[in-house]
């Protein structure tokens, strides 16, 4: 367990991060395709492949995709409930391997030593967001949080990424936005902020433009982040 000190130091860092959850602070993709295919197949929606998950469905809000797939002829109550299914399934099959992606508790304790303001911009639920910080104690790190009920316009829209800037008190251009989606990548892109692609449901090639890819946050320090904002940094 951390035992870095964690209130904001001096505050003189020049650039502010902004997290994704799913995906990139825990290796939970699998199981929210795992899910998925579980609430197709009890509805008859047929078979989901991996394709059609990370290029449709990875990074939206739930309920878009809810709405989208199962919304024909079913009330917003129905759909709710549909949606509360999915995160059950997702929640059950997930808890037991629940863990942080490697380094990623000793990565954020070194940002918020060296004053870096830290939001988390998601497309989960306020529900998921509270599964995860009741398992990793992460919560403490971030300076705000916006969740997908805060946004009108999903990712791969930047609102969400815009918002949290807004929050931080920073400008789009002294941002850097941590990703795994290709909704997530096109977001952080549309917002002007840079971006720090995972690799744990793209592979590197399929994640661009992006100004840095990782596979772990042992990979990454404050001073390589700090690099990509020097004015002679090319993208």
């Amino acid at each position: 367990m951390e035992t870095t000190k964690t209130q904001p130091s001096s505050g003189k860092a020049t650039f502010a991060a902004i997290f994704d959850m799913d995906g990139t602070l825990i290796d939970n993709t699998p199981y929210h395709f795992k899910s998925w295919q579980m609430l197709y197949k009890k509805y008859g929606k047929g078979e989901i492949t991996k394709e059609t998950y990370y290029k449709e469905i990875s990074g939206v809000p739930v309920m878009e995709t809810i709405r989208r797939v199962f919304g024909e002829g079913r009330t917003e109550a129905e759909l709710k409930a549909l949606l509360n299914e999915k995160e059950e399934f997702y929640r059950a099959s997930y808890a037991p391997y629940l863990a942080p992606i490697n380094g990623l508790e000793n990565f954020l304790a070194e940002l918020k030593d060296a004053g870096v303001k830290m939001a988390m911009g998601t497309s989960a639920t306020q529900e998921d967001i509270n599964f995860i910080f009741n398992h990793i104690p992460i919560k403490q790190y971030f300076d705000a949080i916006i969740d997908s009920a805060m946004v009108t316009r999903p990712k791969p829209d930047p609102q969400v990424f815009l918002k949290g800037a807004k929050k931080l008190k920073m400008q789009p251009a002294k941002c850097i936005v941590f990703e795994d989606s290709l909704a997530g990548v096109r977001a952080a892109n549309s917002a002007g902020m840079k971006v720090a692609a995972i690799t744990t449901g793209h592979t590197a090639a399929e994640l661009h433009p992006v100004n840095i890819v990782f596979n772990d946050y042992t990979e990454l320090s404050v001073q390589k982040l700090a690099a990509l904002f020097d004015e002679h940094h090319e993208r």
